[in-house]
């Protein structure tokens, strides 16, 4: 049986007392750079990993952080969560990740209830649960510290800690690219409409359309879910109409993915017949051929920035060295134009 290293262990090798051990893998300031490193050292040699539930019990502050989301895209919350948790390896912080039902009359209730059951130090919130003020304040008056993930163009500045994401520009930056292409009906998908960044991805694009005097036509206007069937779904009902859109914007790459499929399935050619774009570049954007013009989302980096500003307040001496994590901040996803886009066909 394999002996696994602890915390004695380490400071037998490091010829220092179990006290000392404690503040290096806590980082507290009260030891010298020469202890220090020569903990780390025997830490790194014996493969010692602390027990981040044993620490919670035996000390009143809590080493421990939840992740509430609740999304039907499977590549947004791999995303998330894998940027979370690059976020706590680093900082030695331990990671409980709770799936729920943001419609859920409870919800409010039950995430007070998982920070207190589970000692966490916080919670990141991902939409739509961090888009509803009746949920934040009511986690404020309980004393349950969090930081929202949020589709906004610009800080909110509402005393509440956010990391935002500008969809509303990215969106524009899409219709724009159609526009100039020559594509004058270009039909757009909603993605669920419990989400903040539906609202700001459509508007971003309805925006586009009025700076080109363009006027907005609600018969191309689908509403649905982040989700490939409704991509489908919504498309086939564009692709149906006497004056069928020239190019389909799809508030996400699954929803675009569905487009592809239904364009397939009338036998249209993309982009020659028909141009797609989407939104997120998640993998969908790649597996779809011709790929998919997109706004890059570095949802892993997002999430790990909110996690980083989470555990600030909780070890601020452990991100010392990340000054700028300090104040909410904002993301601005990035147009990558690919092969699903090209110039409007000529009438017919």
């Amino acid at each position: 049986m394999v002996h696994k290293a602890t915390i004695k262990d380490v400071a037998k090798r490091s010829r220092v007392s179990l006290k000392t051990v404690s503040r290096v893998i806590n980082n507290e300031p009260a030891v010298s750079e020469k202890t220090r490193k020569r903990v780390q050292d025997a830490i790194a040699e014996l493969n010692y990993h602390p027990d981040i539930s044993a620490r919670n019990l035996r000390s009143a502050k809590s080493y421990a952080i939840g992740l509430a989301y609740d999304n039907p895209n499977p590549y947004y919350v791999i995303a998330v969560q894998s940027g979370v948790l690059s976020a706590c390896r680093e900082t030695g912080i331990g990671l409980q990740i709770h799936p729920c039902d943001a419609g859920s009359p409870s919800i409010a209730q039950e995430l007070r209830d998982l920070a207190r059951r589970g000692r966490l130090a916080g919670i990141i919130l991902a939409p739509p649960m961090s888009e509803r003020v009746e949920l934040i304040e009511y986690l404020k008056r309980n004393n349950v510290n969090f930081v929202r993930l949020i589709s906004a163009a610009e800080d909110p500045r509402d005393g509440f800690p956010c990391v935002f994401v500008d969809d509303r520009d990215a969106a524009y930056a899409i219709t724009e690219h159609l526009i100039q292409l020559g594509h004058q009906r270009i039909g757009f998908l909603w993605g669920g409409t419990a989400h903040l960044s539906s609202f700001e991805r459509f508007k971003g694009y309805e925006l586009a359309l009025r700076h080109y005097g363009i006027a907005p036509d609600q018969s191309l206007v689908v509403p649905g879910d982040y989700s490939f069937d409704d991509g489908f779904r919504g498309a086939r009902q564009l692709l149906a109409l006497e004056r069928r859109p020239t190019a389909i914007f799809g508030s996400n790459d699954e929803i675009a993915a569905g487009a592809f499929a239904a364009a397939k399935s009338v036998n249209l050619d993309v982009p020659n017949d028909l141009s797609i774009a989407g939104f997120e570049d998640s993998p969908f954007s790649k597996q779809c051929w011709p790929a998919l013009t997109t706004a890059k989302q570095d949802t892993e980096e997002i999430a790990r920035y909110a996690a980083m500003l989470l555990i600030s307040d909780l070890k601020p001496n452990t991100v010392a060295t990340h000054r700028h994590v300090a104040e909410n901040k904002g993301f601005s996803p990035q147009l990558v134009v690919r092969g699903s886009t090209a110039r409007a066909p000529a009438p017919t």
